[in-house]
């Protein structure tokens, strides 16, 4: 970005004029980071650390100086307001009108980096991330054929607002609609197989503005489920399904015909479940898409994770864990051998965790070997085994020939019968570092689900170091988070849960803004309990009495307390409910059953 010391121009005609006249009169351009310097708001070693990473992520300079650190965000808006002399409007503050918004076409708002705000009297006011850009600004008059008032706005909140508004909710149902109609003009009727009689184009654009829409509001799952008389296209929003759009259901067929297509299945068999995967790129970010589908009453029920293979993987400090507990599971994970378990039900991270380790344990001079199902993230400098049951290529056949392999660390995808506990538990016996996930409900639970699957209570006193049990909770939206007074029924169920304690407590909710689609939830939080051995535990598992395991871990967990990372669950969510991180609904929903 680069800065000229010109003074706010509100009107159309004039600013037009002003911006030539400020060239002759000023050649030289100041440029942002030169003027931070200057002005001591960051040191010079300071913006050449910012230019650095600039050039490998390619935001702007005044993004890279937050992401560092460097500058507060709202400083450097209004440093830059007060220089341009142009107002600085907080969209996650703003009550932006998408029919409005709307007016001005998407490829406009994206290429000129602008966002439509207001109508004033002279025109409109315009959102710009660089309101210094005269070219844009010239584009974005003859767009919208009226005056412009120039506003700036932060880089990533334009960058949100646009995703959340310019949806293909409309392109989506008009290629369902089109597609339908080319079904029509065909007569198909339900048995016939339409798959090879119509023209690819309509079902293409479909799947890929579905794909792009699903991209841009950070779907981890997109469901395409067939009905009586309807075709549902859902997406998974952190953590919840909510309608994309609801079709023809003669569109089923073609739409899971091109599907398998691209996953490599067989598109003749709709009787028996398929798995299968295939890349994509969109919006400059490759994904890796695994596809389930599964025969129901009234077709294929087709299921796909959405998975950024450029995502970053997290480490155990930015996992969300309180310093406490992250401090203990980084010593846990340094264990020589063991078995450190993760456990949770489907969807609650523990994949993430899992890495997050790994990722702390990567080194050259250790050797990693993982067995999955199916590999979701390519890991530099690990070897990683896909299990293909087709072939016989088991968890644990795979396990018995990684032994042989010469590990120091052992990576199970999950440990989902008797044979492959067996084998990880000896495995960890005989010096090895083995971690793992399990379905259970919280971390005590993790014994008596091991023992029903037929592991020696000696085995796993001998063997386990540390069990994490972790949920995900909907996080409120930092734009738009308002004190919470509580539904009273809400409020009872807490007392029910907690105790009197809730009356001390302040919680928090998201009213809703265009950053957040007016959901009030932006992304989720983990909620973690870790359970780390001691010998007072270890006495219990060998006994194998769950009754005694369970007494001994709650009289640890009640002795210790949370200021040694020693958190319930229950207790973990409601800690960040307190933090304002999530919503009282949240840490209900998210509780119920839990003991402890």
């Amino acid at each position: 970005m680069e800065i000229e010391n010109s003074s706010k121009v509100v009107d159309i005609k004039t600013q037009r004029q002003a911006v030539p006249v400020a060239h002759k009169k000023k050649s030289k351009k100041i440029r942002l980071g030169d003027l931070l310097v200057t002005n001591n708001k960051i040191t010079e070693e300071q913006l050449q650390q910012a230019l650095s990473a600039q050039e490998s992520t390619g935001h702007r300079l005044g993004r890279s100086l937050v992401d560092l650190g460097f500058l507060a965000s709202d400083d450097l808006m209004e440093f830059l307001s007060k220089k341009l002399g142009v107002p600085y409007v907080d969209l996650g503050q703003f009550d932006l009108d998408q029919e409005l918004v709307q007016h001005l076409p998407e490829e406009v708002a994206r290429r000129c980096r602008a966002i439509l705000l207001e109508p004033v009297e002279e025109g409109f006011r315009v959102g710009m991330d660089d309101p210094t850009n005269i070219f844009a600004f010239d584009e974005l008059v003859e767009a919208l054929n009226c005056p412009v008032l120039l506003t700036l706005v932060k880089e990533e909140d334009l960058d949100a607002s646009l995703d959340s508004i310019y949806r293909h909710t409309t392109e989506i149902n008009d290629f369902a609609a089109a597609l339908g109609q080319e079904l029509s003009e065909h007569d198909a009727d339900e048995d016939e197989d339409v798959d090879e009689s119509i023209s690819d184009a309509p079902v293409v654009q479909l799947l890929q503005h579905m794909f792009d829409d699903a991209v841009k509001a950070n779907a981890s799952d997109v469901h395409i489920e067939p009905d009586e008389d309807e075709l549902r296209i859902r997406f998974r929003l952190d953590g919840i399904l909510r309608v994309q759009t609801v079709a023809e259901k003669r569109i089923a067929k073609p739409v899971a015909s091109r599907l398998k297509l691209m996953a490599g299945l067989d598109i003749s068999e709709k009787r028996l479940p398929q798995d299968g995967r295939f890349n994509i790129k969109m919006r400059d970010k490759s994904l890796d898409v695994r596809v389930s589908t599964m025969p129901v009453q009234y077709g294929e029920s087709i299921v796909m994770r959405l998975l950024h293979r450029s995502a970053k993987l997290m480490e155990i400090d930015q996992m969300g864990m309180p310093p406490a507990m992250a401090e203990r599971l980084r010593q846990v994970v340094r264990s020589p051998h063991g078995v450190i378990f993760v456990t949770g039900p489907t969807g609650s991270g523990k994949t993430t965790t899992l890495y997050a380790a790994l990722s702390t344990l990567n080194s050259p001079d250790t050797k990693i070997i993982t067995v999955e199902d199916p590999v979701e993230y390519r890991l530099k400098g690990i070897n990683q085994v896909q299990v293909n049951t087709k072939i016989d290529l088991t968890f644990s056949r795979v396990l018995r020939t990684i032994l042989r392999q010469d590990p120091d660390i052992v990576l199970v995808g999950e440990m989902r019968d008797r044979e492959t506990i067996e084998i990880g538990l000896r495995a960890a016996l005989t010096g090895h570092l083995v971690l793992s996930s399990l379905h259970t409900n919280d971390a005590v639970s993790t014994f008596s689900r091991l023992m029903d699957m037929g592991a020696e209570p000696f085995l796993i006193a001998s063997t386990v170091r540390g069990i994490v049990a972790q949920r995900l909770a909907r996080q409120i939206c930092e734009k738009c988070i308002v004190l919470d007074s509580l539904e009273p029924g809400v409020r009872t169920a807490l007392e029910e849960e907690f105790g009197e304690r809730i009356h001390e407590m302040k919680f928090y909710k998201g009213k809703g803004c265009s950053l957040c689609n007016n959901q009030g939830y932006s992304g989720r939080v983990g909620v973690y309990e870790l359970l780390v051995m001691d010998d007072e535990i270890l006495r219990a598992v060998h006994s194998g009495d769950i009754v005694e395991i369970a007494g001994v871990v709650k009289k640890q967990q009640t002795y210790h307390g949370i200021d040694k990372g020693y958190y319930t669950l229950k207790q973990s969510a409601l800690h960040l409910a307190a933090q304002g991180k999530t919503t009282a609904e949240e840490v209900l929903r998210i509780t119920y059953g839990m003991s402890g």
